[in-house]
């Protein structure tokens, strides 16, 4: 019998040569090119320059409020008519009403001791002050831990409570809600709310308290954030710069203009009957603090921001914290923005002008279009263009627009002016988190309600007699999305090397190596 080949057995058909099916590849590419991507792309660009134009218009609007802010209105303490609390030498402490101190804790090895000890040593009436740790911890080593350290400042003195709970239901929220309900706390005007790697200063509550003294409409006071390990790594340098700019330019501008601005969790102080009128603290989301303040926004209630307050706390210095933090900072305020939208535009109670501040600018530009355009665009639809030259990206759009951005961004950080273009490319890799975030909590998808507490090393990380232990987790080091997307930029750069005609590819190999960095777990402390 003749020997048959595999030639015999394949039809002519399908017996092409690669060269044949690489022509009928471009042929179709070719075809569906011009009528679909094309367009496609090109309307993505106007969508993308849009948004890019609305962010520009919020931050040139944030900066030019914020110079009328320093140069012409007046300060908080003359604008509240702030008089410290004298003490009477006939009533005694009568004059100071009672605050409440809440400090809700999980599993807070590394910091609780701080915590507890910064409170127990505000400068306040002994018979006017009440602690409440808040812990949920579900080790109960640390448990007991914490419990001890309650037990040894109540030896000194200090009215300070270890109050615990059978299940963690409504995590923070949940926690602070249940505190309110102690019959100790009816008697309380006022809560201070701090985190366990919170600081504060003796004098806080004495500098704090007598601006709801004369203004009955005033719900909260919030303080500035003040990290005690900036300089730890790269990372909290990164996250200097971002809060930086929200405490001095966000968060004074909303109080200078609307006497509005999100609460931020922890370094602030409550009117009580404020919380109780807007519905108390709700866990329908994982931004309890801003959701209690757009209710008690929403109600006629008045907060005010002082920048020259601080409390000194800890930033997540390990990638991983860092993430899920974002993740919960992202896709809580979009599912707060989804429940609450028809709300406000709806309510009788609050001008026109303070609901589009709200709506807008607080809601849509900041926490929805910032993170969406920073990733789509510079990291998506910018390196398309490279591919299909027919869409073309104006010069405004791609350098002038994001460069001003980035300047206006810098004012709040200015000895981290040199790490500005790092920090650039670092929050390009991090809006592909926080877009993937946002979008779960618009749609209200399966992590919407996912709370996990940020992790905090304190002390850990300084102690010299322990040789630091490097782990390699499969899990936590390599993250396969960035690693995807740095093959993306990469061979998009070599291809605007070789056949480009803007010179992108300088911007798309930076890129990469950020991305390649951020897969391989590379960013922070590794412990």
């Amino acid at each position: 019998m003749a020997q048959i080949s595999a030639k015999d057995l394949i039809p002519n058909s399908f017996a092409m040569s690669r060269e044949d099916i690489a022509g009928q590849l471009g042929m179709v590419w070719e075809l569906i090119k011009a009528p679909l991507i094309v367009p496609v792309l090109r309307l993505s660009v106007y969508v993308c320059l849009a948004m890019a134009l609305m962010l520009f218009m919020e931050r040139v609007y944030m900066g030019i409020v914020i110079v009328l802010v320093k140069l012409f209105w007046q300060k908080p303490a003359k604008r509240y008519n702030w008089q410290p609390i004298e003490e009477d030498l006939e009533s005694g402490s009568s004059n100071f009403p009672i605050v409440l101190v809440q400090i809700p804790m999980y599993n807070e090895k590394e910091v609780y001791k701080i915590s507890i000890g910064a409170a127990c040593g505000l400068s306040w009436p002994a018979d006017r002050l009440v602690i409440q740790v808040l812990d949920d911890s579900t080790d109960p080593v640390i448990k007991q831990m914490v419990e001890l350290e309650c037990q040894r400042w109540a030896s000194k003195g200090i009215n300070v409570v270890y109050q615990i709970r059978e299940t963690r239901g409504g995590y923070k929220a949940g926690a602070l809600k249940e505190g309110l309900k102690r019959s100790y706390v009816k008697h309380c005007e006022f809560v201070a709310i701090f985190d366990a790697d919170f600081r504060p200063e003796p004098d806080f509550l004495k500098r704090a308290i007598p601006y709801f003294l004369r203004n009955p409409d005033l719900a909260l006071v919030q303080a500035r954030w003040r990290f005690v390990n900036s300089d730890e790594c790269l990372l909290t340098r990164m996250q200097e710069m971002s809060l930086d700019y929200h405490f001095t330019v966000e968060q004074e501008v909303g109080s200078a203009t609307h006497a509005f601005f999100g609460f931020n969790g922890t370094a602030g102080v409550w009117r009580i009957g404020a919380i109780n009128e807007a519905g108390g603290w709700k866990d329908r989301t994982t931004v309890e603090d801003m959701d209690l303040a757009v209710r008690a926004s929403l109600r006629g209630w008045k907060f005010v921001y002082l920048g020259d307050l601080q409390v000194k706390s800890e930033l997540p210095s390990t990638f991983k914290a860092f993430r899920f933090q974002q993740h919960r900072w992202s896709c809580g305020p979009a599912n707060l923005f989804r429940k609450m939208v028809m709300e406000i535009v709806r309510n009788k109670k609050v001008r026109f002008w303070k609901k589009v501040y709200v709506i807008y600018s607080f809601f849509f530009v900041r926490k929805i279009i910032a993170h969406m355009v920073t990733f789509f665009f510079y990291c998506v639809v910018l390196p398309l263009t490279i591919w299909i030259p027919e869409v073309h990206v104006p010069i405004w759009g791609a350098v002038y627009i994001p460069s001003v951005i980035t300047i206006l961004n810098s004012v709040g950080t200015p000895r981290s002016i040199h790490l500005l273009f790092y920090w650039i490319l670092f929050e390009n890799v991090m809006s592909m988190h926080r877009t993937k975030a946002t979008f779960i909590g618009l749609l209200e998808a399966g992590r919407a309600n996912e709370w996990v507490v940020t992790e905090k090393l304190g002390d850990a990380t300084k102690n010299k007699s322990k040789k630091p232990r490097f782990t390699f987790k499969i899990g936590d080091r390599l993250h396969l999305l960035e690693l995807g997307f740095a093959v993306f930029l990469f061979v998009t750069g070599c291809y605007d090397f070789l056949y480009g005609k803007n010179n992108y590819f300088v911007y798309l190999w930076l890129q990469t190596i950020t991305f390649f960095i951020a897969g391989f777990g590379y960013i922070g402390t590794i412990v």
